[in-house]
C-alpha cells in the first residue's frame, strides 16, 4: 500500500537546559514535567512524540499554554532542533539535510504563517507577497503575476498596492497567508493565525482557508487553543499535554470515543454539531411501506409502532415519500394508493452531513428528516429533538 504520509515524527523530544541526561532519566522514572523542573531546572518541552501526517490533509494540534503544540511546530522547519528522535520529510530525515539542502526545504517546501502576521510595514501588498519569490530570484515580472494571483485568492484583489499598515488585522492575515501560498509550498505551518482576529473575522478566515485547502490541496498544519476552531477545519486533531501528545483522532471519532478524562473535559466545551454526522444519531425508522402496499397496510403499521406517519420506499429501499395517517384513513376509504396520497416534498440529508448544517431544517420540518446515501437509498431518519438538542 503507497505511504501517503508528508511528515512522519518518530521518537521525538525537546528539553531546555543543561542537566537534559539526568531530565531524562527521571522522566523515564515516571516523574512529570514540573518535577523534573524543579530536581534538575530543565524543561521537558516535548517528550516521545511519534505521528504521521497526511498530504492534503488539515492536521490540527491543540493545547493549554505550555504543552507544546508550538515548540513541535518550529521542530517541522528546523526552527527548534530536537533533542532526540527525528522528523522525516516525504521519508527523509530533515534533521540530516546539509546546509544547502535544509535552506531549499524552507524556502520551497514549507512556509509559515504567524500569529502577528510577519509582515514588512514599509512594504506594500504586493511587495510583501511578493517577497519569497524575490528572495528566491524570480524576475520581477513572473513574481509579479504569481503574488497577483495569491492575492486575488485570498479576496485582496484590488488592493495590491495599498500600504500593510492600512489594512484591517483580517486583511494582514490574508496577504500572510498569500505570501506563504505564493512559494508554493507543499506544508503550509500556522501558528495560531486568527487568534489575534475579533470573533466575525476569525469565522471569516476559518471558512476562507478551507476554500483555498480545497482549491490547492495542500497540506496545512494548524494551532490552536480553541476547540470549536480546532473541529471546525481539522481532517484530524491532535491534542497535547506537558510536551505529550495525547490522542490523534478525527473531530468525529475523538468526541465520540476520548482517549481519557483530560481529552473528555478538553472537549466537553466544544460545539458538538461541528463534528456530529447525522450518521452518528441517526436510527432506522419502525414504520416503512412499499408503493405497491396498500393503505390498510400502512394504517396497521402505523398502528403497531404508535407513531403517525411512515416512510415510502420502492422494493429497492429509495425513498418515495411519506404517508401520514389522515392521508392513509382517506386513501383507505376513497380506494386511493398510497402514491396517491403520500407526501413528496419532503427534508432529507446525507449521512455525512453535520448537524450545524441541518438544524433550520429540523426546525422546519414537521417529521424526522430523512437519510439517503447518493443514489437515493434511505438509510436512516433524525429526528427533530435529536439535532436541535445538540446545541444545547
Amino acid at each position: 500500500m503507497q505511504n501517503n504520509n508528508i511528515l512522519s515524527v518518530r521518537n521525538l523530544s525537546k528539553l531546555y537546559g543543561t542537566e537534559k541526561g539526568r531530565a531524562v532519566k527521571l522522566k523515564n522514572s515516571g516523574l512529570d514535567k514540573d518535577t523534573i523542573y524543579k530536581k534538575t531546572g530543565v524543561t521537558v518541552a516535548l517528550w516521545d512524540i511519534n505521528l504521521d501526517i497526511k498530504k492534503g490533509e488539515i492536521f490540527v494540534i491543540i493545547g493549554l499554554s505550555g504543552s507544546g503544540k508550538s515548540t513541535l511546530v518550529r521542530c517541522f522547519n528546523m526552527l527548534n532542533k530536537p533533542t532526540s528522535g527525528e522528523i522525516l520529510f516525504e521519508g527523509k530525515s530533515i534533521g540530516s539535510f546539509k546546509k544547502k539542502e535544509l535552506i531549499d526545504y524552507r524556502r520551497n517546501k514549507v512556509s509559515m504563517v504567524f500569529q502577528n502576521f510577519g509582515l514588512m510595514s514599509h512594504r506594500n501588498v504586493i511587495g510583501n507577497v511578493e517577497y519569497g519569490l524575490e528572495v528566491k530570484g524570480m524576475s520581477k515580472s513572473q513574481r509579479e503575476v504569481k503574488a497577483k494571483e495569491m492575492i486575488s485568492m485570498v479576496g485582496l484583489e484590488g488592493l495590491e498596492n495599498e500600504l500593510v499598515s492600512n489594512l484591517s488585522g483580517g486583511m494582514m492575515q490574508r496577504v500572510g497567508i498569500a505570501r506563504a501560498l505564493a512559494n508554493e509550498p507543499e506544508i503550509l505551518l500556522m501558528d495560531e493565525p486568527f487568534s489575534a482576529l475579533d470573533p466575525l473575522v476569525r469565522k471569516d478566515m476559518q471558512f476562507e482557508l478551507l476554500s483555498i485547502q480545497r482549491k490547492l490541496e495542500k497540506t496545512i498544519i494548524f494551532i490552536t487553543h480553541d476547540i470549536n476552531e480546532a473541529f471546525k477545519i481539522g481532517d484530524r486533531v491532535a491534542i497535547m499535554r506537558d510536551g505529550e501528545l495525547i490522542q490523534v483522532d478525527t473531530p468525529e471519532e475523538m468526541s465520540e470515543n476520548p482517549a481519557n478524562d483530560y481529552v473528555k473535559q478538553f472537549i466537553d466545551g466544544a460545539d458538538k454539531t461541528q463534528v456530529i454526522s447525522a450518521r452518528n444519531v441517526m436510527i432506522t425508522p419502525n414504520s416503512i411501506v412499499r408503493l405497491k402496499d396498500n393503505p390498510n397496510y400502512a394504517i396497521n403499521m402505523m398502528r403497531s409502532n404508535r407513531v403517525s406517519s411512515a416512510y415510502v420506499v420502492t422494493e429497492k429501499m429509495k425513498l418515495q415519500g411519506i404517508i401520514a395517517i389522515d392521508d392513509a384513513i382517506r386513501a383507505n376509504k376513497e380506494k386511493l394508493t398510497i402514491s396517491d396520497v403520500m407526501i413528496r416534498d419532503i427534508m432529507t440529508t446525507s449521512p455525512d452531513a453535520l448537524l450545524r448544517d441541518i438544524i433550520s431544517m429540523a426546525a422546519e420540518t414537521k417529521y424526522p428528516i430523512a437519510v439517503v446515501d447518493n443514489d437515493g437509498t434511505l438509510k436512516g431518519i433524525v429526528s427533530k429533538a435529536d439535532v436541535l438538542s445538540s446545541i444545547l
